[in-house]
């Protein structure tokens, strides 16, 4: 997915800030989701959620003001109850790695238990 970088994406000195980051990673899971028939409404109406369980980036170069990113979530392995995230972050213009990821998300019932992924969910994202 893409995201052009605007000011309020920006810190003092004129770079995306490294928290933003996190935000267009979850937006590039969220759409991986999408695609494959797991909309997250629909997935919380059933009683389950995704909780972030760990978190690993690695930095590389800075986005600026007026750049075009792109970042993707491909699935690395998967347990009964959590999905493993391999993902990037690059500059659209130059191909060049911004972020590189490893994101684990856990399945939680309604009681925040660890929950197996629903059947048809494991499927679809297999």
């Amino acid at each position: 997915m893409e995201h052009k970088i605007y000011y309020h994406d920006t810190d003092s000195g004129g770079v995306v800030y490294y928290a933003n980051y996190l935000k267009y990673l979850e937006e590039a899971r969220t759409e991986f989701f999408e695609a494959r028939g797991v909309p997250v409404p629909a997935f919380l109406a059933r009683g389950f959620l995704f909780a972030v369980r760990s978190c690993n980036v690695v930095y590389k170069a800075p986005a600026r003001y007026g750049d075009v990113i792109c970042s993707d979530a491909v699935i690395s392995r998967q347990t009964a109850a959590q999905i493993m995230f391999k993902q990037r972050v690059w500059d659209k213009a130059t191909d060049k790695t911004l972020v590189e990821a490893e994101v684990a998300l856990v399945c939680l019932n309604r009681d925040f238990k660890p929950e197996p992924l629903p059947a048809d969910v494991r499927e679809r994202v297999a």
